[in-house]
C-alpha cells in the first residue's frame, strides 16, 4: 500500500499548531500517511530576547487574558501542558533543530519537546543552553546539537522551507495539504478524516 504524504506547515511558537499536531496525532493512527514537516516563519521578526504579547497582538491586558483562558481549555481537552503566554520567541533555531533531529535521526519527540519547552515552561526557544536541553530530552547527541546550532548547519535547508512556504501560498499555521486538498488551522479529528477519505485514503 501506498504511503501517502501529508505537508503540515507549522512553527513551534504557534499554540494552534501545538494544539493541532496533538489532534493529528490521533486521526492519523489508522491511515498509511507520512507527515512531512514544513517550517513556516510565523513571526520572523521577532527579536533574540522575544516580544511582548499585548505588543504583538495590539491588545489589552484582559484581552491576553481571554486569549489565554481559552488556548488553556482547549489544550486541556487534548491533555496538553501550557502556562499563560506573556512573550512570544525567535522559532528559527528550534526550526533548525528540529529538522536535524527528525531527519538525520528519524526522532520524532523533539517536536514534542520544542513544543513543551515554550508553551509550559515559557523558555525561550532562541537560547542555545535551553535548545541543547530539549535535545538531551528528546535523547538526541547534545554535542551534535550544539555544534549543528553553532554552526548553522541547517539554516539553507529552513530557508527553503521559508520559501516554499510563500510560494505555495501558505499564510496561516498549522496548514495541512494532501495531495490536491488543504485545510487550514488546529483542524479536529473528524475534519482530518474527512480529508484523508476525499483524497481515498482507506484505512489500514
Amino acid at each position: 500500500m501506498e504511503t501517502k504524504i501529508l505537508q503540515v506547515f507549522s512553527d513551534y511558537v504557534c499554540p494552534w499548531c501545538y494544539l493541532g499536531q496533538a489532534r493529528l496525532k490521533k486521526a492519523i493512527r489508522d491511515y498509511n500517511i507520512k507527515i512531512e514537516i514544513i517550517h513556516f516563519p510565523l513571526h520572523p521578526d521577532t527579536p533574540k530576547n522575544g516580544r511582548n504579547l499585548l505588543e504583538l497582538f495590539r491588545c489589552t491586558e484582559k484581552e491576553l487574558d481571554q486569549k489565554n483562558l481559552m488556548m488553556t481549555k482547549l489544550m486541556n481537552i487534548e491533555n496538553l501542558e501550557y502556562n499563560y503566554r506573556e512573550y512570544t520567541y525567535n522559532s528559527r533555531l528550534a526550526q533548525e533543530l528540529g529538522y536535524w533531529a527528525q531527519i538525520k535521526y528519524q526522532n520524532q519527540f523533539i517536536h514534542d519537546e520544542i513544543y513543551k519547552s515554550y508553551f509550559k515552561d515559557k523558555k525561550n526557544v532562541y537560547e542555545l543552553e535551553v535548545l541543547i536541553g530539549i535535545a538531551a530530552n528528546a535523547d538526541l547527541p547534545v554535542e551534535e546539537a550544539e555544534e549543528i546550532l553553532k554552526h548553522r548547519t541547517y539554516k539553507e535547508v529552513i530557508d527553503k522551507h521559508w520559501e516554499f512556504s510563500y510560494k505555495t501560498g501558505v499564510t496561516g499555521v498549522p496548514t495541512y495539504i494532501l495531495n490536491n486538498s488543504y485545510l487550514v488551522g488546529a483542524q479536529d479529528e473528524n475534519s482530518l478524516h474527512k480529508l484523508f477519505q476525499k483524497e481515498n485514503i482507506k484505512r489500514v
